[in-house]
């Protein structure tokens, strides 16, 4: 675990880490024909040894069809064509997926409206090197949000301390969608049983990460608010957070008092 600013433990620099492997940078979209051509180009520019998959829940905008124009230029831009809009959750594990089958070795998770710059994945892959998980945290020093109004800053500072006390996981920004896995990570995660949308979805990957014990390291991130095209956040993605975050919660201290495995 990292200690809040994004170094590593002694018990983590002790440990030996395999070699990272080719880098996917997992793009989900649905109506982003504004931003996808810019930010895989940023991407390709950033990281240019990595890989990029656009994952499109059949955008009605044309966003796919984009994506398939720059997968023709490009060798190393994949299109993962899914048949509607299922929610973030389902597109990234279709991705990851997808990833692991195609033998990658990284996998990140990234927002296609610019909000996670593309110039910063340098440093959470170097981070990587030392550990399983690389969040890119906007809450560690460092850290911070650009074009947000306060009243969003303090719904997502406030969704991320909360989970973080009531699932007891030492994570500044447990709510964050930047993120570099390592494919071993991810397959001890139980993919398998992960149904959360939306910013439960990074909370429930980060809570398994930490459950199983592996190591998890915070980076600063400058997030920027979109310029183009309309946010996915909505009422429903909440009140979902909320109340898995409660139930996961309350069952595991229900768990530890009776000694029952928590569901």
């Amino acid at each position: 675990m990292n200690d809040g600013d994004g170094t590593l433990a002694a018990g983590a620099q002790a440990r030996q880490f395999g070699p990272l492997g080719t880098t996917l940078v997992i793009i989900p979209t649905y109506n982003e024909a504004e931003n996808i051509k810019k930010i895989v180009r940023r991407v390709r520019s950033a990281v240019p040894e990595a890989h990029v998959l656009v994952a499109d829940d059949n955008s009605p905008d044309g966003t796919g069809k984009l994506a398939d124009e720059l997968a023709a230029e490009d060798e190393h831009v994949q299109v993962l064509h899914r048949k509607g809009k299922e929610g973030l959750g389902a597109a990234y594990l279709a991705g990851f997926r997808w990833g692991m089958e195609h033998g990658y070795g990284v996998l990140v998770e990234m927002d296609a409206d610019g909000s996670h710059q593309p110039e910063e994945l340098p440093r959470l892959l170097t981070a990587l090197k030392g550990a399983d998980l690389v969040l890119g945290s906007r809450w560690v020093p460092g850290g911070r949000v650009v074009n947000w109004p306060k009243s969003r800053e303090f719904i997502s500072r406030g969704g991320s301390l909360y989970s973080r006390v009531l699932l007891d996981v030492p994570i500044r920004d447990v709510t964050g969608g930047y993120r570099a896995f390592r494919r071993e990570t991810l397959e001890g995660l139980g993919l398998g049983e992960v149904a959360s949308q939306g910013y439960c979805f990074q909370v429930d990957l980060a809570r398994r990460a930490v459950k199983a014990g592996f190591h998890v390291v915070e980076v600063p991130i400058t997030f920027v608010e979109r310029e183009l095209g309309d946010s996915k956040m909505s009422r429903d993605i909440l009140v979902e957070a909320l109340w898995r975050v409660t139930t996961w919660g309350v069952g595991e201290r229900v768990a530890r008092i009776t000694g029952r495995k928590p569901s």
